[in-house]
């Protein structure tokens, strides 16, 4: 392995030893997603139990929309922290340093994000699978699309919170584990769109999650798959991460020549 494999791979073995020899990590990153599952899927039960043949799709969709949007969440939260942990470690001068060039550190991101994510979110899939008798995968092919369209939202999402720690500095580190639930209730995670008022429903329908739960919530009701809203989705995600890499390439040259690059944390 030569080139840029290797310089992508060599940052990406630097956060696998951090967590091979930090159960405390590993923890964190298996706590939340297995919490919410139990919370949520408790909830559904009890809905479920008492509202007949309704109650059945009002349990697949929550606990449907629990796991994809945690994908959302993880992917956007492994991603930006992945940074931070550049930035706590006084590493992120010494990277650049290297012959790491600034995509090669995204591409590199983007797998932890990745890893930390299938660790994370395991277990919560097994729970679901384990204690509710639910599989998200069982609803077919179509999931994969669901879950690629919420990784690349809460990537880009990403790259826009590590372009403002780029140029505020440690004032800007709690984005990286609030921005994303700012997103929740135009995201129709739990809910449709409609249910939001009128003047509230654009924003919904531009963000890319809002297109995939209703994606979700046709395919649970109605057993059919909302083509229209994949796409949707997916030409939302395009925009929304040709505007996040750009934020990031300015901020970063900027960064750059302030020198901020070495000084980031102190």
């Amino acid at each position: 392995m030569t080139g840029a494999p290797r310089r992508i791979w060599g940052l990406c073995y630097r956060h696998i030893a951090l967590y091979r020899h930090s159960w405390p990590r590993v923890l964190e990153l298996v706590y939340w997603p297995a919490l919410q599952m139990c919370i949520w899927g408790f909830t559904a039960s009890f809905f479920s139990a008492r509202m007949g043949s309704a109650g059945a799709v009002a349990f697949g969709i929550l606990l449907g929309g629990v796991l994809l949007w945690e994908i959302a969440v993880r992917s956007q939260m492994g991603l930006a922290i992945s940074f931070l942990e550049e930035i706590w470690s006084r590493n992120l001068g010494h990277v650049f340093v290297s012959p790491l060039r600034p995509w090669e550190m995204l591409a590199g991101l983007v797998l932890i994000s990745l890893l930390r994510m299938a660790a994370g979110l395991t277990p919560a899939f097994l729970l679901a699978w384990g204690l509710y008798a639910f599989n998200l995968f069982a609803l077919g092919p179509i999931v994969v699309v669901f879950m690629a369209n919420l990784m690349v939202m809460g990537w880009a999402v990403a790259l826009v919170v590590v372009s403002l720690i780029l140029r505020h500095g440690a004032g800007a580190e709690a984005l990286a584990w609030t921005v994303l639930f700012a997103l929740t209730p135009f995201s129709a995670v739990y809910y449709p769109v409609s249910v939001l008022p009128a003047a509230l429903q654009p924003v919904a329908w531009a963000i890319p999650s809002a297109h995939v739960f209703e994606g979700l919530r046709a395919l649970l009701a109605h057993g059919t798959v909302a083509w229209g809203e994949m796409a949707w989705a997916g030409g939302l995600n395009l925009v929304w991460l040709a505007v996040a890499v750009a934020v990031f390439a300015v901020q970063f040259r900027t960064a750059r020549r302030r020198g901020a690059l070495l000084t980031l944390g102190e």
